[in-house]
């Protein structure tokens, strides 16, 4: 889980983007902090650069494959 000390750097924000889930190694479409669907790992991104790959960290079965959302952008 991401966390912050001072709100007056963040702003709320209802985009569709924070609702997309993006497969492991697909190019990534916004610079930020991306979460793992299934064990909550946290990792930041570069648009353009491509999210971890599958092998990027171990889940078991019931954590699926992982897949990433955006949780906190940047500009």
């Amino acid at each position: 889980m991401a966390v912050y000390k001072n709100s007056q750097y963040l702003t709320q924000n209802n985009s569709a983007a924070f609702d997309a889930v993006h497969p492991a190694a697909q190019a990534t479409p916004y610079s930020g902090i991306y979460r793992c669907e299934g064990c909550g790992l946290n990792i930041v991104s570069t648009q353009g650069h491509h999210l971890p790959p599958q092998n990027h960290h171990q889940h078991n079965a019931l954590q699926g494959t992982i897949r990433w959302r955006l949780i906190v952008a940047t500009h």
